[in-house]
């Protein structure tokens, strides 16, 4: 019986919890049975891990019900094992992060004749190349890393400095001129790092440039919109939010002050911040949600949130609004428990989901990890074993875990995702793992959770 079907008091008693509401989780998770979680965390990952070895190995992607592979091009450029490699790390799995980082290392070429998305090539894999580089000091990683990010420059020769959205990684041959925030603005920590990492500034420059032209198209309300043309600048969708398309452009003005220390970065932040507060977040039923508004004028334009969404308690806490944090969170759980897993998107004015798939996202786990981290309240390891128990029961497969079509029925998709290996499992695992397993005030994850330590810039 699915849970959302229990009674409320079998509810109760099914998870350990004395005093269940849909606004907080009692339970208390001890430190043995959080050492249990972690260990069930990596039992999981191998599990997804070996099985896009058996099926899809050298490829992309893992398609666990066809027990076959997925490749986003027309050539592989080994995307799960990229973005798997920091987490197989973390974990002390050595025998799997080794075979990872040769597979890397021997049979990933850039010099490939396709157009490729800068954004998702970005974060998915330069970044993993380079926080793998920084936990291995494998030279071959970051050669590979200073490859791609070479052949990743030409997006940015736009008028505005605003990149295009895809480039052939052979020819430079850029396009794509209708780009959103997230694409415009999620890049600086990736190619910072680079910067840093090599000692060639052309990296930071180009993708700060960026950033901040992103920023100088703000409304006078500090919102942007989903979408904007990048020979322009003329916003072509002046619908503001914090989901997809926008989102991690939030997450990297702040984030990009606690790496780089970029005063700039934090400027823009701190005049940003109070206007997404104020026009995007939403009271309903004394609850804290975050929807959408017209750019220009504040006007609340749809009650939508989703899995997407979830990433903002993480945000806020990092940002130093811990309080605020808390009370999106519990929204969050409240959207998970809706149905025993987040949906895609949902009105929270009807609690109905809009866009009822579950691709797997880490973002709620995310905000939990971030919370727990910040004010050591155990009822953040107790929602973060309640997600995961469901997690399992609902996705885990024969072959890796699944996404879903519809968390209202339990339908399955034939995807998992490389960013279930980078994200999903690593945010579970150092939710339960001590805190000594990565020191979280020395590191920035970047938006697909690859942690980044602060270096000194080589001469």
């Amino acid at each position: 019986m699915l849970i959302k079907l229990l009674p409320r008091i079998l509810l109760a008693a099914t998870l350990g919890i004395s005093k269940l509401s849909h606004a907080s989780t009692q339970e208390v998770v001890t430190e043995k049975e959080a050492a249990q979680l972690a260990q069930q965390v990596k039992n999981e990952t191998r599990h997804a891990w070996q099985s896009y070895k058996r099926h899809a190995w050298g490829h992309d992607a893992l398609k666990p019900l066809s027990k076959s592979a997925h490749d986003w091009y027309a050539r592989s450029l080994l995307m799960t094992p990229v973005d798997a490699l920091d987490t197989l790390l973390l974990m002390g799995l050595k025998n799997e992060a080794d075979e990872a980082r040769e597979l890397i290392a021997s049979k990933l070429s850039f010099d490939q004749d396709m157009e490729v998305q800068n954004f998702e090539i970005t974060i998915r894999l330069l970044g993993g190349l380079l926080s793998s580089y920084q936990m291995t000091q494998d030279p071959r990683l970051l050669s590979l890393a200073k490859d791609l990010g070479q052949r990743l420059l030409p997006v940015f020769e736009s008028p505005t400095g605003m990149p295009y959205t895809h480039v052939n990684l052979r020819t430079g041959k850029v396009s794509g001129k209708v780009s959103n925030p997230a694409e415009t603005g999620t890049l600086l920590l990736e190619f910072g790092m680079l910067s840093k990492l090599t000692g060639n500034p052309v990296y930071y420059d180009k993708a700060k440039r960026a950033l901040v032209a992103t920023y100088e198209h703000r409304s006078k309300l500090g919102l942007v919109g989903s979408a904007i043309d990048v020979e322009t600048g003329t916003w072509i969708n002046k619908d503001a939010h914090i989901g997809g398309g926008i989102d991690s452009y939030y997450e990297y003005l702040y984030k990009c002050w606690k790496l780089f220390g970029d005063q700039d970065c934090k400027n823009m932040w701190d005049s940003s911040i109070p206007g997404v507060n104020q026009y995007l977040g939403d009271e309903v039923r004394g609850e804290l949600w975050y929807g959408h508004a017209d750019m220009e004028t504040g006007s609340r334009k749809a009650s939508q949130y989703g899995a997407l969404d979830a990433f903002m308690p993480a945000l806020l806490a990092l940002g130093g609004d811990v309080d605020r944090a808390k009370r999106l969170q519990e929204s969050n759980l409240k959207m998970w428990r809706l149905h025993g897993t987040e949906p895609e998107a949902l009105n929270y004015q009807t609690m109905q989901a809009t866009s009822p798939e579950y691709a797997l996202r880490p973002e709620i786990i995310e905000s939990a990890y971030y919370l727990y981290h910040y004010t050591g309240d155990n009822k953040y390891r107790a929602m973060g074993k309640e997600f995961f128990r469901d997690f399992v029961k609902r996705c885990r497969s024969e072959v890796g875990f699944t996404a879903l079509k519809d968390v209202r029925n339990g339908s399955r998709e034939d995807s998992m995702e490389s960013f279930v290996f980078a994200e999903t499992f690593k945010y579970f695992y150092l939710l339960f793992a001590p805190k000594a397993t990565i020191n979280f005030d020395a590191v920035t994850f970047n938006t697909e959770a690859h942690p980044f330590k602060q270096v000194q810039q080589t001469k």
